[in-house]
């Protein structure tokens, strides 16, 4: 049987390779994002108004948006670069925005069968893995992000028994959000990274929500 599925950030790399996977596989996508329909996830208003439109159940919501420089403020390499804007920015869109969309999950997601709800994380956003130090706006927003998802899954196992809200880091991809930090870092291809998303996603439990996965389905630490 066909899914249907929402994705959030379709025009990006992985969002449209995302999306192009489930198309692929005989998915009914809604896809949205900013290039496309306009969906602004760093203004509320954009937010409601893109969803409220919606009519569910989804089987799946992916939230596949986030940046890593944005007005161009790059990572920082130490506490001497940290400025309130960067900050405040990566917060908004790579925290706040996914905050914003969980927000309409109970009503988009079935309550009476399995349903996925899936963040793109990233790894550097581990406390516990963090070991080299830096890039304190883009982890720090990608750890909140982490704590949102966490205790959304709490809050959706009440009413959603089956349901499943994780974040997932899909490993280093192939994109323009990537391409200055690649060094000897191996990448893969969106098309292969939103295969391995999506076998992940497919082999989730219920008893795993509110955990943080790496493309492989190993977890993360916190």
């Amino acid at each position: 049987m066909s899914a249907r599925v929402l994705v959030i950030g379709a025009s990006g790399g992985i969002g449209a390779a995302l999306s192009a996977a489930l198309r692929a596989r005989g998915d009914a996508v809604t896809a949205l994002s900013r290039a496309g329909d306009g969906l602004d996830l760093t203004d509320e208003a954009s937010v409601n108004a893109a969803l409220e439109g919606l009519s569910g159940p989804f089987d799946a919501v992916i939230v596949a948006t986030g940046a890593l420089e944005i007005d161009g403020a790059t990572p920082e390499k130490s506490l001497r670069a940290v400025t309130q804007k960067a900050m405040l920015d990566q917060f908004a869109l790579n925290a706040v925005g996914p905050a914003l969309v969980l927000r309409h999950a109970a009503r988009l997601l079935p309550r009476d069968r399995r349903a996925v709800f899936a963040v793109l994380s990233a790894r550097v956003g581990s406390i516990g893995d963090n070991r080299l130090g830096g890039w304190i706006s883009y982890r720090s927003a990608k750890a909140a992000v982490n704590q949102i998802v966490h205790s959304a899954a709490i809050e959706l196992s009440r009413s959603h028994p089956q349901s499943i809200c994780v974040a997932l880091h899909p490993g280093t991809v192939e994109t323009p959000f990537t391409e200055k930090y690649l060094g000897r870092h191996p990448a893969v291809p969106p098309e292969e990274a939103a295969g391995n998303l999506l076998r992940v996603i497919d082999g989730l439990t219920p008893e795993e929500s509110g955990g943080f996965f790496d493309w492989a389905g190993k977890a993360v630490p916190w």
